[in-house]
């Protein structure tokens, strides 16, 4: 509903009740987890656990890393010498304006490259969002008045201003445009976009770029997050001679949503009809974005990978191809001050990897909070999130029979399609599903990281799965995952069945309810609380490193390098 016009691939849905039925497919053949940390992350490396295996050749150790400062390798044939400016262009950013992951990736990654820092990037990073209605402005921000050529009225120019406030470690600038931001809906309503997304978000970047003009030092590299900002890598070139050698780094978040843009709307963009393909009936602004951004990436390997094929490439596998190794994957981080069970508020009691004890008096308190025997040691099984067919709800739904059979208990927390959710919901109301599944149809933050340590696993059996970040908060509270493996859920969980000595979850393939049974026995056999093994798989589990600081962010540092490199090489 809210990101312009999404893309139905076989398999995938763009929304909750858009699209057609997924079909069966056979699984994409990806190097498995394990196999990605063999060739780089070998003991001592700089991050324990799944491996970024960047496809441009990236390649570094924490040790090398901190013992290099300003030359570490960023790309072949480049050594940076100076810290870089960087400024992030995107439709929302946590806490500011959130209606999913982009909001979460875009302030931590900010976050993290502050806290980085000098030598490789000069703090703070700017981070330019609409201020749509609502929006809680900083109360220390300052207004900073700008004006910008109006797209719709050549030679008028449109007045509006930015908000300004350094917080959360970045520099925060809202663009304020009442007309633009001021209505319902950061991207429409709940009936319908609003029809002229491609003006609001074209104000936004041509705002952005305009500010960043009049800094005493241009930002190095423009990071551009899904088709929204996508505008500002056409604009640069219009006007804007202060910015000609700014690089663009375009992170594609969501695959599904282009943000097409009729031919009749392109002038609102600030742009001519000389920027439509010959014939074309309007632009395809995310497929823009990958053909002239410097370097493109999404938010895993594994994905990036699958986006190659048409079955997952939603219409882009061809311009996705085309860009060889300037399309690569960089797995998302997670803030790991924020999900932290030895500091959860949220929990009956904290724990950490050297103690857990605490995690048992989670349990006992989720499963009465919940209305689930705590005496009882079946174990339960958690799943958290939209109930669609997108996130594998319906497998589970099939699959659910057969695990009460074997006595696992299922506690699951979400919202979606009736149709969808159904099937669980009848189940529950039976004798046996009164005893075995805690059905809660809401979203509850507090429940929600109560369920991640009082569970005794994870379900996560997504059908698509660009990154994900459930699997990794999952790890860290020391309940391993069962998921299926996709993009980056292939990245993040190593099986245990393949991997008895490194793995930390439980993967399985294909799409039927059967496979998610398959993976729940495999579980359910390793299943044995205070043993050595089952201890072990928790310990490696609650071992890997995803704060962002120590995995995604220096790779989005040498990203960074290496797209300054191609620009200047243009």
């Amino acid at each position: 509903m809210h990101r312009g016009r999404s893309w139905t691939a076989a398999g995938v849905r763009s929304g909750p009740g858009v699209g057609s039925d997924p079909v069966r497919r056979r699984p994409v053949s990806i190097p498995s987890a394990a196999k990605r940390c063999s060739s780089v992350n070998s003991p001592g490396s700089w991050r324990r656990g799944p491996s970024l295996d960047l496809p441009m050749g990236i390649r570094f150790r924490r040790r090398r890393w901190r013992s290099r400062g300003p030359t570490a390798r960023a790309g072949p044939g480049h050594t940076p010498a100076v810290a870089m400016r960087v400024a992030f262009i995107a439709a929302e950013c946590e806490p500011w304006a959130k209606t999913g992951g982009l909001a979460d990736v875009v302030d931590a990654l900010a976050r993290a490259l502050g806290q980085v820092g000098s030598p490789h990037v000069e703090a703070p990073v700017d981070v330019f969002i609409p201020n749509y209605r609502g929006v809680p402005v900083p109360a220390d921000a300052t207004a900073r008045e700008l004006s910008i050529p109006d797209p719709r009225h050549a030679g008028r120019s449109l007045d509006l201003r930015t908000l300004e406030a350094e917080t959360h470690g970045y520099r925060l600038h809202l663009v304020d445009h009442p007309p633009a931001f001021d209505r319902e809906g950061m991207y429409g309503t709940p009936s319908a976009d609003h029809p002229d997304n491609a003006w609001r978000f074209g104000i936004l970047c041509r705002a952005a770029l305009e500010r960043l003009r009049h800094e005493p030092r241009p930002p190095d590299v423009v990071h551009i997050h899904d088709w929204h900002a996508v505008p500002a890598l056409l604009q640069r070139d219009r006007g804007i001679p202060e910015l000609v050698g700014a690089a663009f780094l375009l992170t594609i978040h969501n695959l599904a949503y282009h943000g097409w843009t009729p031919a009749n709307q392109v002038r609102d963009l600030g742009l001519g009809r000389a920027a439509l393909p010959k014939g074309a009936d309007g632009l395809d602004l995310l497929k823009v974005g990958i053909e002239q951004a410097d370097i493109v990436n999404t938010v895993s390997p594994g994905f990036a990978a699958e986006a190659l094929r048409p079955e997952y490439g939603m219409g882009l596998d061809r311009a996705l191809r085309a860009r060889g190794d300037r399309f690569f994957g960089i797995v998302n981080g997670l803030d790991t001050d924020l999900w932290n069970p030895a500091t959860d508020a949220a929990l009956a009691a904290t724990y950490s990897r050297e103690n857990r004890r605490g995690k048992a008096r989670c349990r006992e308190a989720l499963l009465t909070e919940l209305g689930l025997d705590p005496s009882d040691p079946k174990p339960v099984l958690a799943m958290i999130g939209r109930l669609d067919r997108q996130k594998g709800f319906d497998l589970l739904a099939g699959a659910a029979p057969a695990l009460l059979r074997r006595g696992i208990r299922l506690a699951v927390l979400g919202s979606g399609s009736p149709d969808v959710v159904a099937p669980l919901r009848d189940l529950a109301a039976k004798p046996a599903g009164r005893k075995g599944i805690a059905l809660v149809e809401r979203f509850d933050r507090d429940l929600a990281r109560r369920m991640y340590a009082g569970a005794d696993g994870f379900l996560m059996p997504s059908r698509f799965e660009p990154c994900g970040t459930g699997q990794m908060i999952a790890l860290r509270y020391g309940t391993p995952p069962i998921v299926r493996a996709t993009g980056g859920l292939r990245d993040t969980v190593i099986d245990v069945t393949a991997d008895p000595k490194r793995g930390t979850g439980f993967a399985f393939e294909g799409e039927s309810p059967g496979g998610l049974v398959d993976a729940c026995d495999r579980f359910l056999a390793a299943f044995q609380p205070g043993s050595r093994q089952w201890e072990s798989l928790l310990d490696r589990g609650m071992a890997v490193d995803f704060d962002w600081r120590s995995s995604s962010t220096p790779a989005y540092i040498a990203a960074y390098h290496r797209a300054a490199t191609i620009r200047r090489s243009t």
